[in-house]
C-alpha cells in the first residue's frame, strides 16, 4: 500500500499532466552520462498486476541487477516510472494513493506520451542509450516493441530476456536428449509476452538450423485461457496467428498432450499445478527424456514442482523452473539440482554487451546468440544432476562471457559504432566493470613493542 514511498527519491516519476515537458523533467536527474533506462506504466508488476504509480521498484530492481549480475556502474543508469493512470479500483478508491485518480489512459494519447518520453531520452543522454521496457501490458509490449526495435536501442525483458533464458534452457536440454531442437515438438501452456517471446525465439533457432520460419511454427502448439489456438478463432492477434493450427478445438492440457504427443511441454502462465500427475506420465510415456519447463513465478504459481516432476516422470524429466526449487532425492538415490530459468543470466549481460560496443539496435539476433553462449556454459557437472543452466553463484563471470559473445555478434551484424572492434574483447569488457572494492581507510594497527 505504500510502496512508493520507499522509492519516490529513487529515480524519475512522470506522470500524463506532464505530456510536453519530459524533457524537462528529465534534466532534473542530477547525472547527465547515462546510458541506460529502465522504465515501466506499472500496469502488469508481476505477481501483483496493475500497480499505477507505485511500480518503482520494478526498474530500480533490474537495474540493480545490471550492477549486481554485470558489474555495470550504477550511475549509468535511471530507472523512469511513467503515471498514466491506473485499472486498479483499489488504488482508486485508497485515500493514501498519490497517483493520477483516473482510469489509464489508452490509444494516441498513450503513444503520444511514450513517443515523448523515448525521443526526450534520446536528445538527452544520446541515440544509442538503452531503453529497457518493463512490465508493460500486453496490449502494449509487442506492439511498443515492434515500433520502436529498428530504430532505438531498446528491448522488452518480459517478452525478449525470458525468450532467451528458456532457449538456454532448451539448448542445455539437448545435450541430455542427445537430438537436435528440431527434432523437437513443443506445447505451450500460456500465450501471453513470455511464451509468444520463447516461441518466436525457438522459431528462429530453428531457421537457424536449417527449416524454413513457417515449418518452425507447425512445431509449437500453444493454449491461453480459451484452449488451443487454432485457425478458427476470431479472437487471436497477430502474434498469436503465427502459431494458429487447422484443427478442433480443445480447452483440456491433458487431451492436447495425448493427442499431439510433445517432446516439450513449457508452462507461463501463473496458473498453478497444472501440469497435472496425468499429464507428466503422458509426457514420460511418450519420451525417453520429456522436456518440462514450469516457468511461472513466484513459486506458488509454478505449474508444478520439481519434485512433482521428477517423481511422476519416475526421473526421466529435464526439467526447470522459473522459481527456485530445493534438490530432489529420489527413492534410488539419484540426486536432482533443478536449474532456474532466471532472466539475470540474460538481460544484464546484453545491456553490458550494448554499452560497451556501442550498439544502435538491439535485434532478436543479439538474444539468440545470448542463449546460445550462456547454453555453452552449462558443465557436465551441471547435467549430471539435471541442471541445464549454470549455477547462479557464477553469475557474475556469465554474465561476462555472454557479454563477449553478444558484442561479437553486434559486430558481426555492423551494429556497434565503438570502432575498431578490440584485440582482445575480454580485457576490453573487464576495463569497463564497475567494481565496489574500496579502499581501506582504517589505519593498520600492531602491537606496541612487537
Amino acid at each position: 500500500r505504500y510502496l512508493l514511498r520507499g522509492w519516490i527519491s529513487s529515480g524519475i516519476n512522470a506522470e500524463y499532466g506532464d505530456k510536453g515537458h519530459i524533457y524537462d523533467i528529465l534534466k532534473n536527474w542530477p547525472i547527465k552520462k547515462v546510458k541506460a533506462v529502465c522504465f515501466t506504466d506499472g500496469e502488469r508488476i508481476l505477481g501483483l498486476g496493475d500497480q499505477g504509480c507505485q511500480g518503482m521498484g520494478i526498474p530500480v530492481g533490474k537495474l540493480a541487477l545490471y550492477t549486481g549480475c554485470a558489474s555495470i556502474n550504477p550511475k549509468y543508469c535511471l530507472p523512469v516510472t511513467l503515471d498514466v493512470g491506473t485499472n486498479n479500483q483499489d488504488l482508486l478508491k485508497d485515500p493514501m494513493y498519490i497517483g493520477l485518480r483516473h482510469k489509464r489512459v489508452i490509444g494516441e494519447e498513450y503513444d503520444e506520451l511514450l513517443d515523448e518520453f523515448i525521443t526526450a531520452c534520446k536528445a538527452r543522454y544520446g541515440s544509442s542509450v538503452l531503453m529497457h521496457f518493463e512490465d508493460f501490458g500486453n496490449q502494449h509490449a509487442f506492439r511498443l516493441l515492434s515500433k520502436y526495435k529498428d530504430t532505438t536501442c531498446c528491448f522488452n525483458d518480459d517478452i525478449q530476456g525470458t525468450a532467451s533464458v528458456a532457449l538456454a534452457g532448451v539448448l542445455g536440454s539437448l545435450r541430455i536428449t542427445e537430438n537436435k531442437i528440431t527434432d523437437h515438438r513443443f506445447v505451450f501452456l500460456g500465450a501471453g509476452e513470455a511464451n509468444l517471446g520463447i516461441a518466436e525465439l525457438i522459431s528462429l533457432k530453428m531457421e537457424k538450423e536449417g527449416i524454413p520460419r513457417e515449418e518452425a511454427y507447425k512445431k509449437i502448439y500453444m493454449m491461453d485461457s480459451r484452449g488451443l489456438i487454432i485457425k478458427s478463432r476470431s479472437d487471436l492477434t497477430s502474434h498469436k496467428l503465427n502459431f494458429a493450427k487447422d484443427m478442433e478445438p480443445c480447452t483440456n492440457l491433458a487431451e492436447v498432450v495425448k493427442k499431439i504427443k510433445p517432446t516439450a511441454l513449457i508452462g507461463a502462465a501463473a496458473t498453478p499445478n497444472t501440469f497435472t500427475q496425468e499429464i507428466v506420465e503422458e509426457m514420460a510415456r511418450n519420451n525417453e527424456r520429456p522436456i518440462i519447463f514450469a516457468l511461472s513465478n513466484p513459486t506458488s504459481k509454478s505449474e508444478c514442482s520439481a519434485e512433482e516432476a521428477y517423481s511422476w516422470s519416475k526421473n526421466k524429466a529435464v526439467f526447470a523452473s522459473g522459481s527456485p526449487f530445493p534438490q530432489y532425492v529420489a527413492e534410488n538415490g539419484s540426486v536432482f539440482q533443478p536449474g532456474q530459468g532466471n532472466n539475470a543470466y540474460i538481460f544484464p549481460a546484453v545491456a553490458l554487451a550494448v554499452m560497451c560496443c556501442g550498439s544502435i539496435r538491439i535485434p532478436d539476433d543479439l538474444f539468440l546468440r545470448a542463449a546460445e553462449a550462456l547454453a555453452q556454459l552449462v558443465s557436465e557437472e551441471d547435467l549430471a544432476v539435471g541442471r541445464v543452466y549454470p549455477r547462479l553463484c557464477d553469475i557474475k563471470e556469465i554474465s561476462i562471457k555472454v557479454a563477449m559473445a553478444v558484442i561479437e555478434r553486434c559486430y558481426e551484424l555492423n551494429l556497434a559504432t565503438v570502432l575498431p572492434m578490440p584485440e582482445d574483447l575480454e580485457s576490453f569488457v573487464r576495463s569497463q566493470l564497475y567494481s565496489n572494492a574500496y579502499p581501506s581507510f582504517i589505519p593498520e594497527t600492531y602491537e606496541y613493542g612487537q
